[in-house]
Formats: C-alpha cells, sequence, structure tokens
C-alpha cells in the first residue's frame, strides 16, 4: 500500500513540476513547461516528460516530417534496426505492413536481428533507419555494408550514431565493460565515432548528406523543441553508383 502511494505521489509531483507550456515534443506533440534531465552526467532539456523521447529523436522525427516524403507516400518496406519505445508505436501506426522492426536482444521486436548479418536479399528495402546502434558493433564496417546491401537503390536510410571524439576511436582489446566505459564511455560500446564516421559510410557503398538543427529550425523553435547540441546530427545516406566489377572483388576481400 505505502509503497503504491509512494509512486503515485512521485507521478504526481512530477506532473506538477512539468505541466505547463514552452516546451513542445515534436513526437508525441504534448506541451511541457520544460524537457526532463537525463544521461550520466545528466543533460538539462533532454527527454520528453510525455513520450521518453531524447534530443536526437526529436530531431530525427522533425527532419522525417519535413525533410522526407515518408509519411507522405509510404515505401513499400521500411526496416527499423533496434526500435525506440518513443518512435515505433508512431511508425507503425503511419506505415502499416510496411514497416519491420528488428533487434538482436530485444524480444519485443518483429525479427531477431543481427546488423552484420542481415538475413534479406540485397535491395529489400526502401527506407532503412538505424539509430545509436553501429557503436556497439564489434565490425561496424560490415554492418555498414550490410545496410547498404539490403536498401533499394533508389532507396534511403538515416543511420545515427553519437559524434563524442575528435576523430574515431576504437581498440578491440577492450573488452571489460568498466574498460569499456572509461575508454567508450559505455559498458556496451566498441568505440566512440568522431566527425570521420562519415568516410566509413562512404567507404561502405553510401552518398552521405549532413544536416544539423540549425538546417532544419531557428533558435527559437530549437529551444521549443529541445533540440540542443546533444540532438546531434542526421546522417541522410543513399546507394553510391558504383562499379559491379570492383564491388564484387571488394566483396571477395572484405567478405
Amino acid at each position: 500500500m505505502f509503497k503504491g502511494l509512494r509512486a503515485w505521489w512521485h507521478r504526481f509531483r512530477e506532473a506538477r513540476r512539468y505541466h505547463g507550456t514552452g516546451r513542445v515534443c515534436p513526437v508525441c506533440e504534448q506541451p511541457s513547461k520544460r524537457f526532463r534531465e537525463f544521461g550520466d552526467p545528466p543533460r538539462d532539456e533532454a527527454q520528453c516528460v510525455h513520450c521518453g523521447a531524447l534530443e536526437h529523436h526529436r530531431l530525427l522525427w522533425l527532419y522525417l516530417e519535413r525533410k522526407t516524403e515518408l509519411f507522405s507516400v509510404s515505401p513499400e518496406r521500411m526496416l527499423h534496426v533496434a526500435p525506440e519505445t518513443c518512435l515505433e508505436p508512431k511508425l507503425k501506426s503511419r506505415l502499416g505492413d510496411a514497416y519491420l522492426t528488428a533487434d538482436l536482444m530485444n524480444p519485443q521486436a518483429m525479427v531477431r536481428m543481427d546488423v552484420s548479418d542481415i538475413p534479406y536479399d540485397e535491395e529489400s528495402f526502401d527506407v532503412v533507419y538505424c539509430s545509436h546502434v553501429l557503436e556497439h558493433v564489434q565490425d561496424d564496417r560490415r554492418a555498414m555494408r550490410e545496410l547498404n546491401r539490403v536498401l533499394k537503390k533508389d532507396g534511403w536510410a538515416i543511420l545515427l550514431v553519437q559524434i563524442t571524439a575528435e576523430e574515431t576511436y576504437e581498440d578491440p582489446s577492450i573488452v571489460e565493460p568498466e574498460a569499456r566505459r572509461e575508454a567508450f564511455g559505455q559498458e556496451d560500446h566498441c568505440r566512440r565515432y568522431g566527425p570521420d564516421y562519415v568516410n566509413r559510410l562512404r567507404e561502405a557503398g553510401f552518398n552521405v548528406e549532413t544536416l544539423t538543427v540549425a538546417d532544419l529550425v531557428d533558435e527559437a523553435e530549437a529551444q521549443t523543441l529541445g533540440l540542443t547540441s546533444a540532438a546531434g546530427e542526421i546522417y541522410f545516406c543513399t546507394k553510391a553508383e558504383i562499379d559491379e566489377t570492383a564491388a564484387r572483388e571488394f566483396r571477395l576481400v572484405f567478405p
């Protein structure tokens, strides 16, 4: 009984603390006085109190609505790797049977899938969305090539990572959780990405367009939507035109 009362009191106090206007989450479209702190160390104005969307989720959703035709011209198939709880229901409701979720560990995903070994044919998907996953993958270059392989020639992908270094740093010999936390910022990360992340995507066969918060909104709207520097950047990827003979030779060397 007392545990239930404490939980109710906590929810009541939080509701009062954030109730109001001044901020709007573009994902759930709900207003609040401000966004909740989140992260380690905690970031101000980070998490929507209604749907849980973080800065990069809000930027992504804004980009999808303003810069793509995802919701006006629905794709035949969209692959969402490691689906976020704040985005999955909305994408599913809008895209219906065209929407497929996949994850290696999450049993709620529609398909159990290793992003380094995707069990689908070449050019299976019109749209691929993969966010904050590649930091966790031992062979991220192979995963990028797999994502490129299953993307249709006229499709597009958004492949997001955290940029936390001046240059990408990785060391496969670091395997202990605490050592990884110290080196990479999180126990299950395999590297810290730098701005040269774009080069890895290009090596995997993508053309890459990079967009920031400033490319979408002005400072006033960015504040209202909680789009701080922690939102990162959008990496919009399309398949580069490649020589098929060279590609086959490349796959022989780097299977």
